[in-house]
């Protein structure tokens, strides 16, 4: 491996041959087992979160924490219906795949955490999001890929419920109306770990040649 001579802020090779090999093992979680969480790590990997890039440094991210069993019921309701949905637009093989899959964790999961994007963030002054204001949104997306690998990292599991109706969540949870939905993630210790996509294993998507997807013009 070749890398940019030594300066300061730079990483030597063991530390990029470690993280590539955090970004491997970065998994989507699906299966948590129900040992609590120290809140002292959550705080850690949503601090570390909060370091990501973000549009004219506006910081757009809203974290909600979502402890209330009834709050939790509500959006477990509406992934079911989703849920459902969803089942009915496969069929055959394809249907019987899907209902195999285990795409929640959302009665396992310790901790439920909510994001949202801030419409229109008092922070940064609107730099560099008059012509694309969703860069704020790719914003918290951004951040939520940092939490991830800071989770991993702490041997903690992140899964992102994208199976729900925004709309619902957003009213169960009484967020301002300027917040946008962004993602539902379950947040626990992982049932298993491994380096290969459940989806990928389970048949459902192999990954792809990265060739396929890199253009030059």
């Amino acid at each position: 491996m070749t890398t940019a001579p030594e300066a300061e802020g730079s990483f030597g090779e063991q530390f990029i041959e470690e993280f590539d090999r955090l970004l491997r093992w970065r998994r989507d979680v699906r299966r948590f087992r129900t040992d609590p969480v120290e809140p002292r790590l959550i705080q850690e990997i949503v601090a570390a979160a909060e370091l990501a890039p973000s549009v004219g440094n506006s910081q757009p991210w809203r974290w909600v924490e979502v402890r209330s069993p009834e709050l939790r019921a509500v959006v477990k309701s509406t992934f079911a219906r989703c849920n459902a949905e969803a089942l009915e637009g496969y069929r055959g093989e394809r249907a019987q795949q899907y209902a195999s899959l285990k795409l929640a964790g959302l009665d396992q999961a310790p901790v439920h955490l909510a994001v949202f994007s801030e419409d229109h963030p008092q922070q940064g002054h609107g730099l560099g999001r008059r012509t694309m204001p969703e860069t704020l949104a790719y914003s918290v997306v951004t951040a939520i890929s940092s939490l991830w690998l800071a989770a991993r990292a702490r041997g903690i599991g992140v899964g992102w419920i994208s199976i729900v109706e925004p709309d619902e969540v957003h009213r169960a949870l009484g967020v301002p109306p300027g917040w946008r939905f962004v993602a539902y993630l379950c947040i626990g210790y992982p049932e298993e770990v491994n380096s290969v996509p459940e989806l990928e294993r389970a048949g459902w998507q192999a990954r792809t040649d990265p060739e396929t997807r890199y253009f030059i013009r």
